[in-house]
């Protein structure tokens, strides 16, 4: 993670202004309080009751409440705990000319920020309103910045000396610093996610969030609110209004993963927002900003997808401004022992193991197999060898019979006979069924649906084969 501090608040004009409700039933009150928080730079919107001001909590997201205690109809409380049901988060300011122990406890609890008694001074709510905004901009980032600790981003994350790979490493920081977007081509597991991350981290934009969406592991319905984000009553289950991810990546960068498998209703969808940079949660009304830098990837032939009128030709335009295609892992076999090695490292540190080595044949091995889950695959065979042995070096018999050979195989088990202590029947079936799954992916060039029909087997089925064995 990289050691820019995300909390340190930024100037005013990179952000949306911060936008308060403001409820009173007397009008002057309700005017003074629209002038004096507009010349602070902030959108004002005004309701002149209880009930105005729950209808506009349930359409507009707010920021800051205001709201005076006593009104004829429902009282600020009353608001406050309605707003509290659409936004959690939002924070509340009660004042009033009749303060009480009682009132002044329960807009506490509900979890009002502040309570100040009319007369009140205007320059000590100036300052309270810029506290309670900046505090929740403030948690806003802070919660961006427990999403993204952990990730992957530096240069030395993406491993290889290879001329193809030194070839990508020169091109990430050539484009990292435009905004341009982005298209990432390869076969699956050839590191399209790091290569993202490495852009973003090395932008313009690495001090604000890096989003990342499959849009290929979740329905339509549900890819549409997770993008746009909804408005509480859009749809069954939508209890709250919710940001999307196009929000919640404001001036940062949003990694839109296996574009390829997107619905043609959402590629419209997205072709809008990359057109217009504008957007509507669902079942909002108001059109939002995007100002976010995109970079899709697929492991598909987009061009292909085109011409088979797959995959809109004005998207894949819009989406290929500037491509970089990762090679797969056999097209650059000189970085497999680097990248073996960088593996072993980290398992035996994870499992307090004292395997350091890998031996001449197993890397041999390792130099001959063609990988078609790429470095994905690597790395999960690796952790399964260093979890397996039982030397300080890793062993071909450590390794799967898919990766071992058929010689291999027949040594393992002449003429099909049982040995005589017999064996782990399942866990040979499912070696045989990760190694057809792995050639059929190889040969389809990646693409799981083609992949699928070499093996007789639904899309579905196909799919969950390939998550089972992490060869995605």
């Amino acid at each position: 993670m990289s050691s820019t501090d995300l909390s340190t608040p930024q100037p005013a004009a990179e952000r949306r202004p911060a936008r308060i409700l403001v409820v009173d039933d007397e009008r002057s009150m309700r005017e003074l309080l629209a002038i004096v928080l507009r010349r602070e730079g902030y959108e004002v919107l005004l309701a002149e009751n209880g009930r105005a001001a729950i209808e506009t909590l349930e359409r507009e997201p707010v920021d800051l409440l205001i709201s005076d205690i006593k009104m004829p109809d429902l009282s600020g409380v009353d608001v406050l705990r309605a707003a509290k049901r659409v936004d959690q988060d939002i924070l509340g300011i009660m004042i009033t000319a009749f303060a009480s122990t009682e009132t002044a406890v329960e807009a506490m609890r509900l979890g009002a920020c502040d309570y100040l008694s009319k007369p009140f001074d205007v320059d000590l709510l100036k300052m309270k309103v810029r506290e309670k905004i900046e505090n929740r901009q403030l948690r806003q980032e802070n919660v961006l910045l427990k999403r993204t600790l952990g990730m992957a981003h530096q240069f030395s994350n993406i491993i290889g000396r290879s001329e193809a790979m030194l070839a990508v490493f020169k091109m990430i920081e050539t484009v990292a610093r435009t905004n341009s977007t982005i298209l990432l081509t390869g076969e699956s597991g050839t590191g399209k996610g790091l290569v993202a991350q490495a852009i973003h981290f090395n932008s313009l934009r690495r001090d604000k969030p890096m989003v990342s969406l499959n849009c290929g592991a979740m329905p339509e319905a549900l890819l549409e609110s997770e993008l746009f984000g909804h408005m509480r009553g859009a749809f069954t289950g939508a209890d709250a209004n919710k940001k999307g991810l196009l929000e919640v990546a404001e001036k940062g960068t949003i990694f839109l993963d296996e574009i390829g498998e997107m619905s043609a209703v959402m590629q419209v969808k997205l072709l809008r927002v990359l057109q217009e940079r504008r957007f509507r949660r669902v079942g909002g009304l108001e059109e939002l900003t995007a100002d976010i830098r995109v970079i899709a990837a697929t492991n598909q032939n987009l061009s292909k997808a085109v011409a088979e009128g797959r995959f809109r030709e004005d998207l894949y335009y819009r989406i290929n401004v500037i491509p970089i295609a990762l090679p797969p892992l056999r097209e650059r076999r000189e970085d497999i022992p680097l990248i073996a090695e960088h593996f072993l490292a980290k398992y035996a540190e994870q499992m307090g193991k004292t395997v350091t080595g890998i031996s001449r044949e197993t890397m041999e091995l390792l130099m001959r197999y063609d990988w078609p889950g790429n470095i994905r695959e690597l790395e999960n065979n690796i952790e399964r060898a260093v979890a397996l042995e039982a030397t300080p070096s890793i062993l071909p018999e450590s390794l799967p019979l898919s990766i071992r050979g058929a010689e291999a195989a027949s040594a393992s088990a002449p003429d099909n006979a049982l040995p005589p202590a017999g064996f782990d029947l399942e866990a040979h079936v499912q070696e045989i069924e990760r190694a057809y799954i792995a050639q059929a992916l190889q040969r389809a060039g990646g693409v799981q649906v083609r992949a699928a029909e070499l093996l007789g087997m639904s899309f579905r089925s196909f799919r969950y084969y390939v998550k089972k064995y992490n060869l995605r």
